[in-house]
């Protein structure tokens, strides 16, 4: 049995310890170990490595919480995941380095590990395919980042696309003309940039075909330079319709494809062109690959447990 003790600041003892202890109680349980406040310092009982590793992580929450920086349950999962990668050193930076900034002035932050590696990989690559489960924040990332990429003169168009492949409903029996009827697919696409630039900006950059968001059909026979092209929901294209799109864009352009090859829409005899697209350009310069998994769920902490729940029973 190995004890550390944690000298804190004890005015910031309530925002470590989160509502209800909860987030001394997950770094306890976390670490198998037992956590108790004496005096003005933290005593850490546990097995000699778990023990440091506790004393590690709480060092540097606490270092955040002086900076001013909100301690929450997932900040504290965030900083058990970068010290088992050995990356603890990058936690002020994951806490305080923005991707974006909305229309209201809220700043985007990569929330977890797996996100840094995200904006990372879309960063220093031309073409970066991310797969993850719902809730990982890919496809708002990926929004962000083409907002800011626009904002900053570096891309002159922004391009977002996805299938119109139902699931589980038809699209013939939805009322409308075509652009009405895969207008819910694309909703999604549509709040990250209202968010990002403002529902009327929006509207404005819509008209003046800056921005463009289309079902992935209308990508067949295009060209697109300097432009940053999203594919969302990518598990639910075919093999021939990722060749399509992967192939259409031109010099100064960034390209992100992303999904979930757990949530695949195709008839049984259609492969996704998402996961082919994996094996066949794992090799390719200047194309990153991310994979996303539960630990990087944002919405709530309820669906990583239900994905685990299903990934258990699959």
């Amino acid at each position: 049995m190995a004890q550390r003790i944690v000298a804190v600041n004890a005015d910031k003892i309530p925002a470590l310890f989160g509502v209800v202890d909860e987030n001394i109680e997950l770094l306890g349980r976390q670490y198998g170990v037992d956590i108790k406040l004496r005096g003005g310092s933290l005593e850490i009982s546990g097995a000699d490595g778990d023990a440091e590793r506790a004393a590690r992580v709480t060092e540097k929450l606490f270092e955040l919480a002086e900076r001013g920086v909100e301690i929450t349950k997932e900040k504290v999962r965030a900083g058990i995941d970068l010290e088992a990668a050995g990356r603890l050193d990058e936690m002020l930076s994951l806490s305080t380095d923005a991707v974006a900034v909305t229309n209201r002035g809220k700043l985007v932050k990569c929330r977890t590990l797996g996100q840094r590696e995200y904006v990372d990989a879309v960063r220093k690559n031309t073409v970066t395919l991310a797969v993850g489960p719902a809730g990982t924040g890919k496809t708002y990332l990926s929004v962000a980042m083409a907002a800011t990429a626009f904002k900053n003169n570096e891309v002159e168009k922004i391009v977002l696309t996805r299938p119109a492949v139902e699931a589980g409903e038809k699209l013939g029996f939805l009322p409308g003309d075509l652009q009405e009827k895969v207008d819910p697919y694309l909703r999604p696409l549509y709040d990250a940039l209202a968010d990002m630039f403002g529902a009327e900006a929006y509207q404005r950059l819509i008209e003046k075909q800056v921005i463009e968001v289309a079902p992935l059909a209308f990508m067949r026979g295009r060209t697109l330079a300097n432009a940053f092209i999203i594919l969302d929901e990518a598990q639910n294209t075919t093999d021939e319709q990722m060749k399509m799109f992967l192939t259409r864009f031109g010099t100064g352009s960034k390209v992100v494809a992303n999904g979930d090859i757990t949530q695949v829409d195709l008839p049984p005899n259609k492969t996704s062109g998402l996961e082919r697209a994996l094996r066949v350009l794992s090799s390719v310069k200047r194309i990153g690959i991310v994979r996303l998994t539960d630990k990087d769920v944002v919405r709530h902490e309820l669906i990583a447990d239900i994905i685990r729940a299903y990934e258990k029973n699959s």
